[in-house]
């Protein structure tokens, strides 16, 4: 049986990363466009490579939660794919083999000359840090106004699968939110979610949890039907 998992920031958040976008809209202070898009970059470039300095800093504090780990158990029985718009490692670190980072990932940095040029990076990314090239190197993350180079990928993994549960998103961030769309007809669809956008259904089951309550109880009844 193949199981997509589809998460956002609200799975993150319990392990202490904070999501860096208030409610208001703004990112640790700037505006999105300052330092997550390709103008703020080249207005800016040391303001926007101290922010992700400092979430890469933070990202290597903390650790996977418990519902990291219960999706990363789902492997033992069925073939999943997880599908995070989340830029941190923490699915792989706890377990997950097969994980499609659909916003680009925070311990990596590719060459502005070759985007194809993608490197591990774990420590600050500063001027001056350059690729082979000699081009200098920017975070590994699609800011506003890039193409998801990824989605078409995830699209498939979606409508192939049978099970889907989605997992602290909003899903109103384009185009991410669009790949529920892309769900078989007769698939059974889990959303977990402190304040969820969708209503239960036949199709559609809903829990109203954070994602360190609700995702082991959809394991658990999904390990329930073998």
């Amino acid at each position: 049986m193949r199981i997509s998992v589809l998460t956002g920031a609200g799975i993150s958040a319990e392990s202490g990363l904070k999501t860096f976008r208030d409610s208001n809209g703004l990112w640790e202070g700037h505006d999105v466009m300052e330092v997550a898009s390709p103008q703020g970059f080249a207005n800016n470039p040391e303001l926007v490579l101290d922010f992700y300095n400092q979430r890469r800093r933070q990202l290597l504090e903390v650790e996977p939660n418990g519902a990291h780990f219960a999706i990363s158990d789902l492997e033992k029985n069925f073939e999943v794919s997880v599908i995070t718009q989340n830029v941190d490692d923490l699915h792989e670190r706890a377990g997950s083999s097969n994980v499609l980072h659909l916003h680009g990932e925070l311990l990596k940095v590719r060459s502005t000359f070759d985007e194809d040029l993608i490197l591990d990076w774990r420590d600050d990314l500063v001027l001056g840090d350059l690729c082979e090239h000699q081009s200098q190197l920017r975070p590994h993350i699609v800011w506003f106004g890039e193409a998801v180079p990824l989605m078409e990928v995830a699209i498939r993994k979606v409508e192939l699968s049978e099970i889907i549960i989605i997992v602290g998103t909003s899903m109103q961030v384009y185009p991410a939110a669009g790949l529920i769309q892309y769900a078989p007809v007769n698939s059974k669809i889990y959303f977990v979610d402190p304040n969820p956008a969708l209503v239960s259904s036949e199709r559609i089951t809903v829990l109203a949890d954070r994602a360190t309550e609700g995702v082991p109880k959809v394991v658990k009844e999904i390990m329930g039907l073998l």
